[in-house]
């Protein structure tokens, strides 16, 4: 039997379903009276739709799917914004950039993404996968597996995102494409460095050989995409007495415009062999080349918390709001910023598989893969102002006035932030204290003392590997409602490593040979900048890059006197052996075909974190080796049913027990071990903070049922319940550990040591534990609906939409109410499109509610914000010459798109006051026009 008939035949009942209803031809009397299957071709959208629904229906349990008609043509130029308009999944912008995937409600650490069904590395400080590191130009599809299977090698809450590269045999005709994107933002250039323009190319090859044995595909994709922005960041509101009554008040501001191009190169490569109809091999390789730089300039401004003075005489008040909407400072300095980011990663993956047919009824299959990634940032902020220290140098007299909303504000000020005379390199504000800075410039104990930081550089660097090895089995079978059985076991070993670094910089030359600020020497002066959306005017621009590289700078470690970075490094190993079970079935139950399967999963993980624990002493930090070992096992049941109500109806229900492996920020073994000379709540000297090594897997029990009604070849609609019980979830908590045996603790260092129960050496431990739990539940109703059922002139029209209802019940370990990270209340998507004689056009709208989503904070650390809901607008036209009858033209098809189309803000808030507004960020609009020529 032909490995080529979809990996053994299809069950009876389920292929009398399919062929009922995925036929893409229509029967046509002829005038002999014979009928003739007439061949309708479908393409473009409308055949991405199609296959679409087509993966839907026949799966064996409950997906969502996107797919693409050739490399380099899903529905949209990112594979997260095309995966994003599937129901019940969205999306979280990074600097303007679909990127975070939560599915249900869960946040992008509680799912898994695989490249052909293995589990991927990430770029991010955990398991979470930007997927802006993977080019939607050479994947052929993207499946989301929403109720798992036992077969499915990745663990996940919210599911598994499945990302597919094509079959070059399935295809059965060379194919050689070229598709070439103009980009261009809305924004002119916020920066006269800055890029507004860029471009994306990918070439493509498919061909088969030897008689249809061997297969090949490369695709060769570049991309330079350009990205700006202005941003409104508050520090936050204190409380200031007008009139005897307490107001909230800007704290003080970092606004600033970004100007980023994200270059990214990557190739792929697919090699098929079936040199005979029991054995298939295929050969994937992916490289990606990844740089994200950004450019960012703007003016921090203290308000409140600076050192000008402030009158309750000037201020204007809003009692309904408990807003000073606007108020004066005079005497104030402020930090002028030229910065600069660059995120640089190479990912390199290489997957094999074989399926071998041993007999007609057993069917063998070989995994193996490798992928590797490593991440650099360089991050660095320079600093310049009218004088260096707190007292130097002309002060200015500031007000400001709240936009609407709060999401910005209008200052007006006195001096000329674009006059390179008056603003000079040095930092104007000593924010920057550090011992090892002070000694190593000399200024301890002078008037200097404190002001030697100019700026600072951020190095951390990710780098994380994964091995896997599979092998499985599937047998054919006749025992009772049993026809198929498949098993096997698999292993991973991963390990990710995280490198903290941090660094100061000091002008060359200070203090020795000058004291104060340093004149922007010539060659680095760029121009200005134009801060006019929060009324700043014009400021200094400068390449703060160019003099960093030539030498202006010197570097003192913040390492020495910083513990984060001690306790920001590591390294996590896992491995992680599975074995499973998976039996296929059919029966009848009153009259009506059940089909499904019933499995299990067990997998046992050895994770091992090599860490650190230390302390600051002395001013120094100081640290030694803590390497943990620790390991668990988890029995995970799946269970899929399918009941064919009709040929085209469909009832389904799953159930199955999940996990979600702890991020590794919170589960390594680096820890802060530190004594005091004053008892804590517990009656303790010594605390250890960190991550908790011992942190096990999140667990939940899920229940889905879903009817699905496919009424045409483009048509269906679905209505699904879902519910997971959540159990072991992760919370921080305080606890008391005995430590004697813990590296870092010096019983010495407490000169009045608590003895409690006899024992000396008890501390305060504060981490994650597992604890805690709670439901979530919700609802999804989807569809789509092609126009031409109501009439055949409106052959081509349709739309596609979903809505989906969440609601959560979670308490942590002391009762109080949880909100999931990545949870919306509410998500809904919606397009509407006409395809057809050549001719596409579509706008769509994805909606979601507010949500608490991770962005970067100090060091590149992740932290948690309250993000407002969004909702985003896109359009595309296009035209497809195939049916044109110009000669020459047949494979070329040209499009035109427009983004984020009504300037979507991406905003956060600093607390649950709508106007306590931390972050709005405008990203204006993208525009990119295209072309695809397949020869």
């Amino acid at each position: 039997m032909s490995l080529t008939n979809k990996r053994f035949r299809p069950a009876l009942l389920s292929a009398a379903i399919a062929a009922s209803v995925t036929s893409v031809g229509v029967f046509a009397q002829e005038e002999d009276g014979n009928t003739s299957l007439e061949e309708i071709t479908v393409t473009g959208f409308r055949k991405s739709v199609m296959d679409s629904i087509g993966t839907k229906r026949d799966a064996s349990s409950v997906v969502e799917a996107i797919s693409a008609e050739d490399i380099g043509k899903l529905p949209d130029s990112s594979i997260a914004d095309a995966i994003s308009r599937l129901p019940g999944l969205a999306t979280q912008r990074l600097d303007g950039r679909s990127s975070r995937v939560s599915i249900r409600g869960f946040g992008e650490n509680e799912s898994a993404t695989t490249f052909n069904g293995r589990e991927q590395v990430s770029i991010s400080d955990n398991r979470g996968v930007e997927f802006d590191l993977y080019p939607s130009e050479i994947m052929s599809g993207v499946t989301v597996h929403k109720t798992p299977q036992a077969n499915i090698d990745a663990e996940g809450i919210a599911g598994v995102i499945d990302m597919q590269t094509v079959k070059p045999l399935e295809r059965g005709e060379r194919t050689v494409q070229f598709n070439g994107q103009m980009e261009m933002t809305g924004f002119d250039k916020l920066n006269p460095d800055g890029e507004d323009q860029g471009q994306r190319f990918t070439f493509s090859y498919i061909d088969q050989f030897a008689d249809d044995t061997i297969g090949v595909a490369l695709a060769v994709n570049s991309m330079s995409s350009p990205s700006q922005e202005e941003r409104w960041n508050s520090w936050g509101y204190p409380e200031f007495e007008v009139d005897g009554q307490q107001y909230s008040i800007l704290g003080g501001a970092k606004p600033f415009v970004r100007s980023s191009v994200l270059d990214r190169d990557s190739v792929m490569l697919v090699v098929e062999a079936q040199p005979n109809d029991r054995l298939n091999t295929t050969f994937d390789a992916l490289y990606v080349d990844f740089a994200d730089e950004k450019i960012l300039r703007g003016i921090e401004v203290p308000f409140a918390w600076g050192q000008g003075s402030l009158s309750a005489d000037f201020a204007d008040v809003d009692p309904a709001t408990g807003f000073i909407t606007s108020a004066n400072t005079d005497g104030q300095r402020v930090v002028v910023r030229n910065d600069f980011e660059s995120r640089k990663a190479e990912l390199t993956s290489f997957g094999f598989n074989a399926e071998f047919e041993a007999t007609d009824d057993l069917q063998l299959e070989f995994d193996v893969s490798h992928s590797a990634v490593e991440r650099q940032i360089w991050s660095f902020e320079s600093y310049a102002g009218t004088g260096r220290g707190n007292d130097n140098g002309v002060a200015d007299n500031l007000s400001y006035t709240f936009k609407p909303g709060n999401t910005g504000v209008n200052f007006t000020h006195e001096l000329d932030y674009s006059d390179f005379d008056l603003i000079q390199l040095g930092g104007p504000l000593t924010w920057g204290w550090s011992q090892a800075l002070n000694d190593s410039l000399g200024i301890t104990g002078t008037p200097l003392e404190n002001s030697g930081q100019d700026g600072f550089l951020n190095t951390p660097e990710i780098d994380d590997e994964l091995t896997s090895l599979k092998l499985a089995a599937t047998q054919m079978v006749e025992a009772g409602i049993v026809n198929e059985i498949s098993y096997g076991i698999s292993y991973r070993d991963r390990e990710k490593t995280k490198r903290s670094q941090g660094y100061y910089m000091t002008l060359e030359g200070f203090p020795t040979e000058f004291e104060g600020t340093l004149v922007v020497p010539e060659q680095y002066r760029l121009g200005s900048t134009s801060l006019d959306f929060i009324g700043m005017g014009d400021m200094v621009a400068y390449d703060a890059r160019g003099l960093l590289n030539d030498g202006y700078y010197n570097l003192t470690d913040e390492a020495l006197t910083g513990i984060q970075h001690l306790t920001g490094s590591y390294t996590v190993q896992e491995a992680v052996t599975a074995a499973f079970v998976q039996a296929n079935f059919e029966t009848e139950v009153a009259g009506f075909p059940l089909t499904g399967n019933l499995g299990a999963r067990y997998v046992h993980t050895d994770q091992r974190s090599e860490g650190y624990a230390g302390d600051v002493q002395d001013g120094l930090v100081v640290g030694v080796e803590n390497n943990v070992d620790h390991d668990y096992g988890h029995f995970l049941p799946s269970l899929n049913l399918s009941l064919a109500l009709t040929d085209a109806q469909t009832l389904r229900f799953g159930a199955a027990k999940t996990i979600s492996r702890a991020r590794m920020d919170e589960m390594n073994s680096s820890v802060n071990v530190s004594p005091s000379s004053t008892p804590d709540g517990n009656g303790l000297y010594w605390s250890v903070g960190g991550g908790n090594p011992t942190l096990e897997p999140k667990e939940a029990v899920g229940l889905d049922l879903s009817y699905e009604n496919y009424f045409s070849e483009e048509g269906y609609f679905s209505v699904a319940l879902f519910w997971k019980d959540l159990s072991n979830w992760h919370f921080d908590d305080n606890y008391v550990i005995d430590i004697a045996e813990m590296p870092g603790y010096d019983p010495a260092r407490t000169a009045d040591a608590a003895f409690v129960d006899g024992v000396e050496s008890l501390a305060t431990r504060y981490s994650k534990v597992n604890g805690g739990g709670g439901t979530l539940q919700g609802y999804e109703l989807s569809g789509s609906l092609p126009f031409n059922i109501f009439h055949e002139s409106l052959d081509g029209f349709g739309l596609i939409a979903s809505h989906t209802g969440l609601s959560q019940d979670i308490e942590d370990l002391n009762g109080n109410e949880y909100e999931l990270p990545g949870l919306s209340e509410s998500i809904q998507t919606f397009t509407v499109y006409y395809d057809n004689h050549g001719f596409s056009a579509r706008t769509s709208l994805r909606k979601r509610d507010d949500f608490k989503g991770e962005v970067y904070g100090v060091g590149f650390s992740t932290q948690q914000v309250d993000v407002v809901g969004e909702t985003l607008v896109d359009a595309q036209i296009g035209y497809d010459f195939a049916e044109s009858g110009i000669g020459g033209l047949e494979g070329l098809s040209v499009f035109l798109q427009g983004q984020n189309l009504t300037d979507e803000p991406f905003t956060t808030l600093s607390g649950d006051n709508a106007l306590q507004v931390r972050d709005y960020q405008s990203y204006g609009k993208t525009y990119l026009m295209g072309f695809s020529y397949k020869l």
